[in-house]
């Protein structure tokens, strides 16, 4: 089953990260695709607050990783550095431990990634609409997004 949301402010990209931040659980993960602008960080960032996370959080591209602390201790990632890489960043341990993780550009490490994730594409349709596409892998995922979506 994939989900389609029209989105048509940045009011709305907030309700639906804070929504969707309030149903995470430790061991979550959720995949961003989306072309550069799309909104891939903004909507990371009302999920970090959706989390009570304080800190300011941004891309971590050079990074790659980041760790916030919040309601649940917060992963991000924006692997797009890693794209002709096979380095090992101790997967297990980021995406099995007690956080959640958002991974921007996921594709690019897909097999490392966990079976069961959220995968969300952000279209951007114009300065202001965007089109999150929800593609839930495992049940976990199938149920989160029917909560969500009520």
């Amino acid at each position: 089953m994939v989900y389609e949301i029209n989105i048509t402010s940045l009011d709305e990209t907030n309700q639906l990260a804070n929504n969707l931040a309030k149903l995470l659980e430790p061991q979550d993960t959720i995949t961003l695709e989306g072309d550069l602008g799309a909104g891939k960080t903004t909507f990371t960032q009302a999920l970090a607050k959706g989390l009570d996370i304080k800190r300011t959080v941004n891309s971590p591209t050079f990074t790659i990783i980041k760790q916030y602390q919040g309601r649940l201790p917060f992963n991000h990632l924006d692997v797009y550095r890693l794209a002709e890489s096979d380095e090992d960043l101790g997967w297990d341990e980021i995406f099995y431990g007690e956080g959640v993780s958002v991974v921007e550009w996921a594709h690019l490490i897909d097999e490392y990634l966990p079976d069961e994730r959220l995968e969300i594409e952000i279209k951007r349709i114009d300065e202001n609409n965007r089109k999150f596409i929800l593609k839930p892998i495992g049940r976990r995922y199938e149920e989160l997004c029917k909560e969500l979506l009520k």
